[in-house]
């Protein structure tokens, strides 16, 4: 099964907010919340997949013979690709009843763990949520990543307990989430975090040998702020714009971000990846790493376990023909000269 088959499938399955649409661009769901769309006017999750687009790659096939290896590590883990499944917190309010998040996390960190990558587990009021991922993650020894909401500090402190219990690969924290509508005024509450409350949850996890990644980081001086703090990687991400209207493409901002804190941290990315052609592009412009989500929920509903694996290994064939046509045969060999300037 392909991305536009498995689309095919969902379709009936899932909804009625999100379409299922052959190219997952935030078109299709514009502004829809409940539901995958992005907040306000909706456009930013469809400036996030366009950037993408507008990054051209230099061809290079003037080279020895090889077979491109895409396997990458990333938070001290070798993975197949240097592809994660993204967090979602609430599939059933956003996507319909085919997967309540217990059972799609369940779905997707066994699928992920197969195919030799790791899922990020989401969080929300329920705390079900976490219970069961964590559950899952430490059946799985650890291959799985827990993603946290920026808490009030006795919830945190709380299940950032139940997440370093199952020894996962990596804690994170969204700490965009803030924004989101349906947990403002909530309980238990959410809200931003200072760099000293970050460098406290860091320096938690390191005391139990677990990286920290820290998601939303949109700027170089955020970004530098994260590093201090002690974190072990970043997101770059906008959350899908579903925290703010107006701001830019994640593609646009990872560069100079990169630049800022590239090889002192990891510099993983999300919003509006959608193909093995956009992880290269990716990472030439900086990334050690992509998340994607809203792609994955399609070929869960499509699919069940075997359509994310399935997608997964399509968008490892799209990355390996990518890196031979431009003459990186190792995800290592993928740098910022690949990418066209005119």
């Amino acid at each position: 099964m392909n991305y536009t088959e498995l689309a095919a499938s969902a379709r009936g399955n899932i909804g009625p907010y999100c379409k299922a649409c052959n190219k997952c661009d935030g078109r299709g769901c514009k502004a829809s919340i409940p539901g995958p769309g992005a907040k306000g006017s909706g456009t930013v999750a469809v400036r996030n997949a366009d950037a993408w687009g507008r990054v051209l790659v230099n061809m290079d096939t003037l080279h020895p013979y090889f077979e491109a290896s895409t396997q990458a590590t990333v938070l001290g883990r070798s993975l197949s690709l240097p592809v994660m499944i993204g967090p979602v917190g609430d599939v059933q309010r956003h996507y319909g009843d085919g997967y309540d998040t217990v059972s799609y996390d369940d779905c997707i960190l066994r699928a992920a763990d197969s195919a030799g990558t790791l899922a990020w587990t989401g969080d929300g009021l329920n705390p079900d949520i976490m219970t069961r991922s964590c559950e899952v993650i430490g059946g799985l020894g650890g291959a799985g990543v827990v993603a946290l909401k920026p808490w009030d500090e006795v919830t945190l402190r709380h299940k950032l307990g139940q997440a370093l219990a199952a020894k996962p690969a990596a804690v994170a924290m969204d700490i965009d989430a803030a924004g989101l509508p349906f947990l403002k005024g909530q309980n238990p509450p959410a809200g931003a975090k200072d760099a000293s409350q970050v460098a406290e949850v860091a320096d938690i996890c390191h005391e139990q040998g677990v990286p920290f990644v820290l998601k939303g980081v949109m700027t170089p001086r955020a970004a530098d702020r994260a590093a201090a703090a002690g974190v072990d990687a970043i997101v770059v991400s906008n959350h899908g714009g579903r925290v703010l209207d107006g701001v830019p493409a994640t593609a646009d901002v990872l560069p100079g971000i990169a630049e800022a804190v590239g090889g002192d941290i990891e510099v993983l990315v999300d919003g509006g990846i959608r193909s093995g052609l956009d992880v290269f592009r990716a990472l030439a412009l900086g990334a050690d790493a992509v998340l994607m989500c809203r792609p994955f929920v399609v070929a869960a509903f499509g699919g069940g376990e075997e359509g994310v694996r399935a997608y997964l290994a399509e968008l490892a064939s799209e990355l390996a023909d990518t890196m031979e046509m431009c003459g990186a045969s190792t995800v290592a060999d993928i740098s910022r000269d690949m990418i066209f300037s005119a």
